[in-house]
């Protein structure tokens, strides 16, 4: 079992680019909004979020990302939830995503990028000054943040209920 600032320092072994790094912490803020909201363990599913994608700078292809990671982490006694929640996150896994958290971190992923691209574009490029209205405005413009999968954000608030 590993505690967050052990995550952290799993991220950024693996992690050197700024910008996966910053993807991961807010992932990791979302799934502890997400944790609070449903009643759960915030530090679990904040480790998740932190984790999910720290092998994909190492190991970017779908053969190796999240597979090699999630190999790692067994490696060092993760529980089997956070393990599978991390493997379903990509849906090429073949894994699927019946747990609360697995289900969240599948939805906050894609969708934390997406609000990270909106807010660099406003002039203060912060996150508190983004707005529901310029994210439904920004979701209609498919050149924007072209590589933001829409469909993968319609998807995993549906998966969400």
């Amino acid at each position: 079992m590993v505690n967050r600032e052990e995550a952290y320092n799993l991220l950024t072994e693996y992690t050197k680019k700024e910008g996966l790094i910053k993807h991961a912490l807010a992932v990791e803020a979302g799934m502890r909004e997400y944790a609070k909201k449903f009643g759960e363990d915030e530090e679990s599913w904040g480790i998740v979020g932190i984790l999910h994608d720290f092998d994909y700078e190492k190991y970017p292809t779908a053969k190796d990302h999240p597979f090699k990671g999630a190999e790692i982490l067994k490696a060092k006694d993760l529980p089997e939830e956070w393990i599978t929640a991390i493997l379903g996150h990509a849906d090429y896994s073949g894994v699927p995503r019946e747990s609360h958290m697995a289900k969240t971190l599948f939805a906050v992923d894609e969708l934390t990028g997406f609000l990270v691209a909106v807010a660099l574009v406003r002039p203060s490029k912060k996150l508190a000054e983004v707005s529901v209205k310029s994210v439904k405005k920004k979701m209609k413009d498919k050149a924007f943040a072209a590589s933001v999968s829409r469909e993968d954000i319609q998807r995993g608030a549906e998966e969400l209920g």
